[in-house]
């Protein structure tokens, strides 16, 4: 690991820690303690190694008076879209007693047939795979997001919109690579098959922040009140540290900044009010409150996963706690930043580093000028290993030079 000290933090899908986390937390003796939660990967050894790139910066950053400790959050996760997929090795980790599901999957995505029939039964096998509709099926984000219609819907029309929205990120070329007719919509299968297990992913991203990284929080503020910490995300790790907060004890200030890069979650998240529907509010209403310091949103108009097949997916979700109609109301907080938090204060990220993150409230940082290398479908999703981005965790976290 290129920083010291280092621990690792790890949980299984339902939030359980390994025993005595905390208690070695407690005892690394520093002043404050970076976690950094991964995104949608499938080993620790792909995740150690985004640790080990992003934080090298830090110890030329930090501050005399500081002493910093460094942790990973480790938890059961899938590769992004920008992975080679189907891993069905990897899926079957992931999906334990799924096995006839996952092989009949790559049976067909391998055959591909030419008929209506396979589609229909791919569609099933997905359902089966994420357990939709099976009776009393519990979430496991719980209740508050709905069941996507790419899992219900009809599967050649779902499929052809994937295969139409991969086929806009290839510089018109796609139609000619993908091929016509019912062929073509086998490219579409596979991207449902990577958003079927994201679907599952989201949802237990979101439960182990909440329901283990949040107490896990909670119990340092009261064994060791005087260590300040400090969070980050990449993707759907950003949604993990994001629904920690809902899972601190009330009243706990430990976390004094919050810094997501390229989330993977609806930019309405943390409004108390919809601008489309001033009734409803996003899944983490207020809860940049929680937080001592600033939330720090990192944004790239160069990430095209969150920019085009987040927001496919997201409509077909059609999950009002989320995101709402085809349009920016289903962009992600990766791809425009916080929205409908009153209050927000937009940056570049020259101006971040020059004049430093504010010091609460929500930050939207426009990291287009870094974060912008990646090809289709992902774009610059995974492109976040820059000393500028490690400097504005830093300044947001107030521990630098």
């Amino acid at each position: 690991m290129s920083v010291q000290p280092y621990l690792e933090v790890v949980f299984d899908k339902d939030g359980d820690g390994a025993a005595g986390q905390r208690e070695v937390l407690a005892r690394l003796g520093v002043t404050d303690l970076v976690l950094f939660a991964h995104g949608w990967n499938s080993s620790r050894s792909v995740a150690s190694r985004l640790y080990g790139a992003f934080l090298a910066p830090f110890p030329g950053l930090v501050g005399a008076g500081a002493r910093v400790g460094y942790a990973g959050v480790f938890w059961p996760s899938m590769m992004f879209t920008d992975e080679p997929i189907p891993d069905f090795e990897g899926l079957t980790a992931q999906f334990p007693g799924k096995e006839g599901a996952v092989g009949r999957l790559g049976a067909l995505l391998t055959e591909r047939p030419s008929d209506e029939g396979a589609f229909a039964e791919f569609g099933a096998l997905l359902r089966d795979l994420t357990d939709v509709g099976r009776a009393g099926a519990v979430p496991d984000g719980g209740a508050e997001e709905g069941v996507p219609e790419f899992l219900t819907g009809d599967p050649v029309e779902v499929y052809g919109m994937f295969a139409e929205a991969l086929e806009s990120l290839t510089d018109g070329g796609g139609p000619a690579l993908f091929g016509g007719g019912l062929g073509r919509l086998w490219k579409g299968a596979e991207e449902a098959l990577r958003q079927a297990t994201y679907y599952t992913m989201k949802r237990r991203a979101g439960k182990v922040g909440e329901r283990g990284l949040g107490p896990l929080l909670g119990e340092l503020a009261r064994t060791t009140p005087a260590l300040r910490v400090h969070l980050v995300g990449h993707s759907m790790g950003a949604r993990l540290v994001s629904f920690a907060l809902r899972g601190l004890p009330s009243g706990t200030r430990n976390v004094k900044s919050v810094t997501l890069l390229q989330g993977a979650f609806s930019h309405y998240a943390f409004a108390s009010s919809l601008p489309h529907d001033r009734d409803a509010s996003g899944a983490l209403r207020d809860m940049q409150r929680r937080v001592d310091g600033p939330v720090v949103a990192c944004y790239s108009r160069h990430d095209s996963a969150l920019g085009v097949i987040y927001p496919l997916a997201s409509r077909l979700a059609r999950d009002d706690s989320q995101v709402v109609g085809l349009d920016r109301r289903w962009w992600a907080i990766g791809h425009d930043g916080i929205q409908a938090v009153p209050g927000t204060r937009s940056l570049t990220l020259d101006e971040a580093l020059r004049s430093g993150v504010p010091g609460s409230g929500c930050v939207n940082v426009d990291a287009a000028s870094v974060v912008r290398t990646g090809g289709p479908p992902s774009g610059a999703h995974s492109d976040i290993c820059h000393p500028e981005l490690a400097r504005v965790v830093v300044s947001a976290g107030r521990f630098g030079r």
